[in-house]
């Protein structure tokens, strides 16, 4: 899930990638954003670059 938000997809484009609900993305998303400790999708995208884990 991270590598795909770090890969800019929107939460409707990865609900259809990955053949989910919306509201299941969503609540995914929120679920990154607490292990990170970050409180949006522009700070996860940093952190998951800084890992390396972006593109995955």
């Amino acid at each position: 899930m991270l590598s795909l938000i770090a890969n800019g997809k929107g939460n409707a484009a990865i609900a259809h990638e990955l053949g989910i609900n919306l509201k299941t993305v969503r609540n995914h998303v929120s679920n990154v954003f607490t292990k990170l400790h970050v409180s949006d999708r522009a700070s996860a995208i940093v952190k998951a670059r800084e890992s390396g884990m972006a593109g995955e």
